[in-house]
C-alpha cells in the first residue's frame, strides 16, 4: 500500500524521495515515487500561535487592564506564506491511510508535524497507525537505513505534549510579560519594546550582573612566594602553601593579602634545609574530546573564527541541506550509535576530498580504534554532528571553516589518547610546606590534530621537578616574592555566553535546581540559543563592543524593574524539570499550565497596582539602533522557511 511521508522541510523531503523507487514525478508541493509512495513537506512551521487579537479584537490595543491574556481554547492559524503548502498537505492526508511523520528528530520537530495532523482533524483510526521516521543524515544510504527502522508515532506522543506545553507556556509568559513591561516603559517615556522571556531574560540578567561586577570591581594586591632550591645546575621553584594559621591574612580564594607575612616567611626559609616530604611521578592519559553538539560547535567556531551562533547555525544548515556533507546539525548529543562505526572508511574518505588540509590527519587515523563516543545507550533521537560519506568541492570559506572543525573533531576519535608525564615534590622548609609541580606532554595522540597545542611544554619536566626520593635534603637558596593584583571577571563574548547558557547550573544556588540544569539543555535549546541572542541584540537590550557582549541601558533598566526570579535561571530549571517529566511520562500537561496561569495572574496584578519602576524612568527615550556585527557573517535564509521559535 502506498505511503504518505510528511517531511519537516523540502530538503528533507527530497532526501526521502531519493531513497524511493524511480522514476519520480514532481507535483506542486509533493513528489510521487514509482511505487505510489508520496512525499510532501512542511516549510518549517505551517501553523503558528494566533495573536491575542484572534481571541478578542480588543487585544489589538495594548492595555495593562487586559493582562494577563489567557486563551480558554488555543488557536493555531496557517502562516500566510505557508497557506498554499498547508492545503496540499491536508488534501494528501485525506487520500492516504498509511502516513509517516518525518519531522526533524527533536522535540519541536515532533510537534511541528503532529500539529498539522491535529489541524487537519485526522480520524483517530488514522492517527493510531502513523509511523515515525527518524533521519540524521540526508544521504541515500542513511535514509534507506532509517526507512527500515520505522517506529510508531504513538511512542513520541509524550515528546509532542512536552513541546506543546513549552510552546504555549512561552507564549503566555513572554507575551504577557513583554506587554506589561513595554507598557510600563512607555509610561516612563521609553518608546522601545522591553522584551521578556523565560530564557532570554535570564540570559540578559547574566550579562547585566557580570557587567556590574566588573564595574564595581576594586583590584586588591596579593602575594605569592616561591622557594628557590638549586639542584644539579637548575633551580626548583616550589610554591608556598599557607597553613591554617595564615587564614586571617587570606581572602576567600586563599590568596595571601599581607606582604609583611610573606616577607617574614621568605626570611625564615633563606638558607634553610629543604627536605622532600613527598615525591610523586606518574603518567596520565587524556582521551579525545567527543564529537560536537551544536552548542559546542558554536562555542569553538566563535573562539576560532569569531562567528556568531546564528551564523554557525546557518552555515550548518547549508552543509546539511544543500551540500549534505554533515549530519543533522541541531543536535544536543555528543555520542554516536555503534552501527555508525563501520562507516568510518567512507566518512574519512569524504573528509580527504572535502578538506585537503586534513589529508595527513586522515592518513594517520587508526580506524580500528573505538573511542567512548560510540555508545548506543547515550544516543536518543539524534546523534553528534559528524561528516557524512558525501564530499563537496563547492563550500564557501565559512562553510569550509565549520566543516573542518566538525571533521577534525570526528577524526580525533581514531587517534590514541594524549599522554602526560606528571611530577610533584613537596618540601618541608622551616616548618612550612612548599610544592613544585610539573606536567609535560610526552605522546601527542589526538592533540597532533591541534594547530596550536597549548598543552605542549618546552621545558623538560626532569629539570623542573627532578626525580628525588622522599627524605632527600637540599638547601633553599632564597624566597622569591611575586607581587600580584586580583583581576575582574571578563566581559562575556559570544563563546563564553554560549558556554554560560549550556552550563547555567553553576549560576544557580539551589542544589536541586543545579542538578536539573546539568541534566537538561541548560538555558534554551540547541536550536534556539542563536535566535535568543539575536533577539536581545535586535531589541537593543544587548550590544557588541568588539568581541565583548554588554548590556545596554535599556537591558539594565529592564532587569532592575523585573521581579528577581524573572532575571535568574531558576524558573527555567523548574520548567525544564516538569517538561522533561512530561516527555518521560512522569508528569502531566494540565498541572503545569494551571500553575503558570496562577502565577501570571499574580504577576500582572502586582504590575497594575504598583508604581512604574524607577529604573524605567531613567531609560533613554528610545533604544539605540540595532547594528549588525561587522565583519564575518553567513546567511542562508530559505524562502518561506521559518526558523524554529526563539521567542523564549
Amino acid at each position: 500500500m502506498a505511503r504518505l511521508f510528511i517531511a519537516e522541510k523540502p530538503s528533507l523531503g527530497r532526501a526521502i524521495v531519493a531513497a524511493l523507487p524511480k522514476p519520480h514525478k514532481n507535483n506542486e508541493g509533493y513528489i510521487q515515487a514509482a511505487n505510489g509512495d508520496t512525499v510532501t513537506w512542511c516549510i518549517g512551521h505551517l501553523l503558528e500561535q494566533a495573536e491575542p487579537d484572534a481571541y478578542d479584537e480588543k487585544y489589538k490595543t495594548w492595555r495593562l487592564d487586559d493582562l494577563p491574556i489567557i486563551p480558554s481554547e488555543w488557536q493555531l492559524k496557517p502562516r500566510k506564506s505557508a497557506a498554499k503548502q498547508l492545503s496540499v498537505v491536508k488534501k494528501l492526508l485525506r487520500q492516504f491511510d498509511d502516513i509517516i511523520h518525518a519531522g526533524d528528530p527533536d522535540r519541536e520537530g515532533q510537534l511541528l508535524v503532529d500539529e498539522v495532523f491535529s489541524h487537519a482533524k485526522l480520524p483517530a483510526t488514522k492517527k493510531q497507525k502513523i509511523q515515525r521516521l527518524l533521519i540524521n543524515d540526508l544521504n541515500v544510504s542513511a535514509v534507506k537505513k532509517a526507512l527500515s527502522a520505522l517506529r510508531s508515532n504513538l511512542d513520541f506522543v509524550p515528546l509532542s505534549v512536552s513541546a506543546l506545553a513549552r510552546s504555549r507556556a512561552d507564549w503566555l509568559y513572554g507575551m504577557n510579560m513583554s506587554r506589561a513591561y513595554t507598557l510600563l516603559g512607555k509610561q516612563a517615556g521609553y518608546q522601545g519594546v522591553l522584551s521578556v522571556g523565560r530564557v532570554q531574560t535570564p540570559v540578559l540578567g547574566l550579562v547585566v550582573r557580570r557587567d556590574r561586577e566588573i564595574e564595581a570591581f576594586i583590584p586588591n594586591p596579593f602575594y605569592q612566594l616561591d622557594a628557590v632550591i638549586p639542584y644539579q645546575g637548575n633551580d626548583i621553584l616550589a610554591r608556598w602553601q599557607p597553613s591554617e594559621s595564615c587564614e586571617p591574612w587570606q581572602d576567600e580564594e586563599g590568596r595571601v593579602l599581607s606582604r609583611k607575612l610573606v616577607e617574614n616567611v621568605a626570611k625564615r626559609i633563606e638558607g634553610q634545609p629543604a627536605t622532600v616530604a613527598e615525591s610523586e611521578r606518574k603518567n596520565s592519559k587524556q582521551a579525545p574530546p567527543l564529537p560536537y553538539s551544536l552548542s559546542t560547535l558554536q562555542i569553538d567556531a566563535a573562539k576560532r573564527f569569531n562567528m556568531s551562533a546564528a551564523d554557525v547555525l546557518s552555515c550548518c544548515q547549508s552543509l546539511y541541506e544543500k551540500h549534505k556533507v554533515i549530519t543533522y546539525p541541531r543536535s544536543d548529543s555528543r555520542y554516536l550509535p555503534n552501527g555508525h562505526f563501520k562507516e568510518a572508511g567512507s566518512v574519512t574518505a569524504a573528509i580527504s576530498k572535502t578538506a585537503s588540509s586534513l589529508g595527513e590527519a586522515v592518513k594517520h587515523a587508526n580506524l580500528s580504534l573505538r573511542s567512548k563516543a560510540w555508545n548506543d545507550a547515550k544516543v536518543e533521537a539524534h546523534h553528534a554532528i559528524i561528516p557524512t560519506g558525501k564530499s563537496s568541492s563547492a563550500l564557501s570559506s565559512y562553510e569550509q571553516n565549520v566543516y573542518e572543525l566538525i571533521a577534525r573533531q570526528y577524526l580525533m576519535q581514531f587517534y590514541s589518547a594524549a599522554e602526560y608525564a606528571e611530577a610533584k615534590l613537596r618540601f618541608d622548609i622551616a616548618g612550612g610546606q612548599f610544592i613544585a609541580k610539573g606536567k609535560q606532554l610526552i605522546v601527542h595522540g589526538w592533540r597532533a590534530l591541534l594547530s596550536r597545542d597549548k598543552a605542549a611544554q618546552k621545558d623538560d619536566i626532569e629539570s623542573q621537578v627532578p626525580p628525588l626520593e622522599k627524605g632527600t635534603v637540599l638547601t633553599c637558596l632564597r624566597g622569591d616574592i611575586k607581587d600580584c593584583m586580583t583581576e575582574p571577571p571578563r566581559h562575556f563574548t559570544e563563546a563564553t555566553l554560549l558556554q554560560a547558557m549550556t552550563g547555567i547550573g553553576r549560576f544557580v544556588q539551589d542544589a536541586s535546581l543545579k542538578k536539573i540544569l546539568r541534566e537538561t539543555d541548560g538555558l534554551g535549546t540547541e536550536a534556539t540559543r542563536a535566535g535568543i541572542l539575536d533577539l536581545l541584540f535586535k531589541r537593543s537590550l544587548l550590544s557588541r563592543e568588539g568581541k565583548q557582549i554588554r548590556a545596554t541601558a535599556s537591558g539594565c533598566g529592564l532587569i532592575d524593574a523585573l521581579p528577581e526570579k524573572a532575571a535568574y535561571p531558576d524558573m527555567t530549571a523548574q520548567w525544564e524539570r516538569q517538561l522533561h517529566d512530561m516527555a518521560e511520562k512522569k508528569g502531566s500537561y494540565q498541572p503545569f499550565m494551571t500553575a503558570l496561569e496562577s502565577e501570571l495572574l499574580a504577576l500582572m496584578g502586582s504590575v497594575r497596582q504598583g508604581p512604574v519602576p524607577e529604573s524605567l524612568r531613567s531609560l533613554p527615550q528610545s533604544p539605540s539602533p540595532f547594528r549588525k556585527k561587522k565583519g564575518r557573517s553567513f546567511s542562508s535564509k530559505k524562502k518561506g522557511y521559518q526558523k524554529k521559535s526563539a521567542s523564549k
